[in-house]
């Protein structure tokens, strides 16, 4: 790893309370001076003197169910619009879930490389959602549009800041409010503001007409399978609503560790029985987890994929480049997560290394690398509800969802022929191309809101 230097005065260096010795975070406060859109406007303000701090603790009634928002991708997209949460109540619910959030009110996460944008709910009844305590929730003061301020926090730019200059920490990293607070921007008028809200607008709402278009890749993939198997997913779909089950003795006695759950039982109808099965391990070189820990050093610099890098339809969402002689990972490995609350979900994350380079898996994921089979099938298949049924019949849910790779070894995937598999494949992948020709649609249409916002913040 080379070593990093940059030159700085002990007056530039106590700029910062906290005394940082970085360079990424002194390049950015003393070259910029925190003025984030490099404006050549004088009239400058800060952060500070617009986001005003608006923590309410959220009321936990007992007997009530509640949905929870943590900060990652699976509970918001892009556009910060909720599309999951995670089920509470007040005798059930992580510590981190504590604040109740308005509809006068801006949230962003604090986590650096944040998947989720910054989030206004205009219209929405937010009684019944708790918060992750990984937001700074905050109202905005008059004078300002807050959605005007919500464009500027939601660009690629300060995006940029948070994470690669003024984050704090290793690992699971994070950036300081305060830090967030002194970048500055020009002090627009807000009839202005109101302009550019009203020019953005009518963006937003084709985005969302775009939305409406996409067919979620889960739903996409289980179709395929459901018609090529003879799945009944609407047999599925009641048993998903389930949270009682009937079994004689006779059953239960056949499941020689005598298990009492919903799920297990819900989930154990033998859906491959008319057709030839193999199980994974026996088609993989190894399942095992990923080894970001034993090279900790190269790994600290974020040269390796987490469970949050994996992407809804299979493939890696992102990544940083890594030369590493030592990671471990090739081209067509499949990760999956062996740890997380998804795991016991319809869309348990996986992922599959679609391009040739070398990168650090996260302890948290297991690789698996066959020896035959096509790859992608296989991915698929475990995406499926072929394999989610399987996979969440054997997941250990006390205390936090997991799954080893003994157990995941033992699997079962349809034995048919390879061309027969790439047919699959090949079905898929051709629906998945045409959504994600919409999806470049609605980048498109979200970069113009960027432009929008830098070319009224830069003059």
């Amino acid at each position: 790893m080379s070593l990093k230097q940059f030159t700085i005065d002990f007056q530039e260096l106590r700029k910062d309370s906290f005394l940082r010795n970085d360079e990424k975070y002194h390049i950015f406060l003393n070259f910029l001076n925190w003025n984030l859109f490099e404006s050549k406007n004088k009239n400058l303000v800060s952060l500070k003197d617009i986001l005003v701090d608006d923590y309410n603790l959220f009321n936990y009634e007992e007997g009530e169910e509640y949905k929870g928002i943590p900060t990652g991708q699976t509970y918001l997209d892009k556009d910060g619009e909720i599309k999951g949460h995670q089920s509470v109540t007040a005798e059930d619910h992580p510590n981190r879930l504590k604040h109740k959030a308005s509809n006068d009110n801006i949230l962003i996460s604090s986590l650096r490389l944040a998947k989720s944008p910054t989030l206004y709910f205009k219209n929405k009844d937010l009684s019944n959602y708790v918060f992750s305590n990984g937001f700074y929730i905050y109202k905005i003061k008059k004078g300002w549009n807050i959605k005007f301020i919500l464009y500027i926090l939601r660009t690629k730019r300060l995006r940029n800041i948070l994470d690669k200059h003024i984050y704090r920490g290793i690992g699971i990293s994070a950036y300081k409010d305060s830090d967030l607070k002194k970048i500055k921007i020009p002090l627009i008028s807000k009839h202005i503001q109101d302009q550019i809200v009203v020019k953005i607008e009518p963006i937003e709402r084709k985005i969302k007409e775009m939305k409406n278009q996409i067919i979620p890749a889960q739903k996409i993939i289980n179709k395929v399978f459901a018609r090529e198997f003879g799945f009944d997913l609407e047999k599925f779909e009641e048993l998903e609503k389930e949270n009682f089950f009937e079994a004689g003795f006779s059953e239960i006695n056949n499941d020689p560790l005598l298990i009492f759950k919903v799920k297990y039982h819900k989930y154990n109808i033998d859906f491959l029985e008319k057709i030839k099965t193999i199980k994974l391990k026996k088609i993989s070189d190894f399942i095992k987890a990923g080894n970001a820990e034993k090279y900790k050093e190269v790994a600290e610099e974020g040269n390796y994929i987490s469970v949050e890098d994996l992407n809804s339809d299979g493939g890696i969402m992102s990544y940083k480049f890594s030369n590493s002689k030592n990671a471990i990972l090739k081209i067509r490995d499949i990760l999956f997560s062996r740890v997380g609350s998804k795991l016991d979900s319809a869309d348990i994350p996986i992922g599959i290394i679609k391009n040739d380079f070398q990168k650090f898996a996260s302890d948290n994921i297991l690789i698996i690398r066959l020896s035959r089979f096509n790859n992608d099938f296989v991915m698929y298949f475990l995406k499926s509800v072929f394999g989610n049924k399987q996979i969440r019949k054997v997941v250990k849910t006390k205390g936090q969802p997991v799954i080893n790779s003994t157990t995941l070894g033992n699997i079962k995937i349809p034995n048919i022929p390879l061309k027969n598999q790439q047919k699959i494949v090949d079905e898929i992948k051709t629906e998945l191309d045409k959504q994600e020709k919409m999806n470049q649609k609605i980048e498109t249409e979200r970069n113009k809101i960027d432009e929008i916002i830098e070319k009224v913040v830069a003059v």
